[in-house]
């Protein structure tokens, strides 16, 4: 069970040197209300794999064919997103889950195609971005966390140092498909069980280290801009994160299979000999819901993109960064 997230967590000597803007790191965390404070605390000594797989079976409940359109319309109104991008009708989606799985239509989204630039993975929003800094990376003002235990594992995270990070948030109302950033292949990739607390600017603000504690998939790609790791973090009700790359690790065959959120107790690595190909674009992870993504890159091969900054949103196939 994760440490009482209401006790507020000062940064350590560390923390100032998370990015180029040191002077902000070092001041005292923004925290949010009492109320935000007591619900993250109860959420805290919540069972979250179990009620996340709970909400995950309701997700899952089949929806007669004449209320698909209906619920899911109403529902994609509620949330604000855009059924009209879906490659299917809502009448298609048997569940919910499948709703927030699906694909968009061909063209909605278009790609560099250029191996100096590192195209957004995903649909949703810029949290934090910067320099990996002392082994670390800004979670929010005053808030940082270890690259090294986000990634769980030596002799992975030591060639990021002093390389370029970007957190990316994803809401309910986005596309919930992770693709490539770039051209390239996927000789490595991870499983870390964890917490499944939210990741909403609250949870942010206020839990300590809470993308390095909460349940990830996470995999590298060694491209012509060098090796990227992309990670999913799960969340509260977000535990089902799903492996394209490699369809043979999930639960099961299909389109509703996942590998996180299954009870797992001890991380599990994989390497891939000979790795899997990827073109820039390529489908490679799902969120059975929606959670965030982070994406870090080697020193001196990326820089982000001018067009980035905290909150403003992102999307799919946007050019986040290119070869200096």
């Amino acid at each position: 069970m994760p440490n009482d997230p209401s006790i507020p967590e000062q940064p350590g000597p560390a923390a100032a040197e998370a990015s180029p803007g040191a002077a902000e790191v070092r001041e005292p965390p923004e925290v949010p209300g009492a109320q935000g404070r007591a619900m993250l605390a109860a959420l805290g000594r919540l069972p979250q794999g179990a009620l996340s797989r709970a909400f995950g079976r309701l997700a899952d409940v089949p929806l007669p064919k004449p209320l698909r359109a209906p619920v899911l319309g109403g529902f994609a109104r509620m949330v604000g997103a855009d059924v009209n991008e879906a490659a299917e009708s809502l009448e298609s989606f048997p569940t919910l889950n499948r709703f927030f799985t699906r694909t968009l239509k061909p063209g909605a989204r278009a790609w560099p195609n250029d191996p100096r630039v590192a195209a957004c993975p995903v649909d949703g929003a810029t949290g934090q971005l910067g320099r990996v800094t002392g082994g670390r990376l800004i979670q929010a003002k005053g808030r940082t966390y270890s690259l090294r235990d986000l990634l769980d594992e030596d002799g992975q995270w030591e060639r990021f140092e002093g390389g370029a990070f970007v957190t990316l948030y994803l809401s309910p109302k986005d596309y919930h498909r992770i693709h490539s950033p770039a051209d390239g292949t996927i000789p490595r990739a991870r499983h870390v069980p964890g917490a499944l607390m939210p990741v909403n600017l609250p949870a942010v603000m206020h839990v300590p280290d809470l993308f390095a504690r909460n349940e990830r998939l996470l995999c590298y790609i060694n491209s012509p801009l060098g090796r990227i790791a992309v990670v999913a973090v799960g969340a509260y009700n977000v535990g089902r994160i799903s492996a394209t790359f490699d369809r043979e690790w999930n639960a099961r065959p299909g389109d509703d299979a996942w590998v996180t959120n299954r009870g797992a107790t001890t991380a599990q690595s994989k390497a891939y000999d000979p790795p899997p190909g990827v073109r820039q674009g390529d489908h490679i992870m799902t969120f059975h819901l929606g959670s965030t993504v982070v994406l870090v890159f080697e020193p001196g091969r990326v820089a982000l993109s001018s067009d980035l900054a905290v909150g403003k949103a992102v999307r799919l196939g946007m050019e986040i960064g290119r070869a200096p």
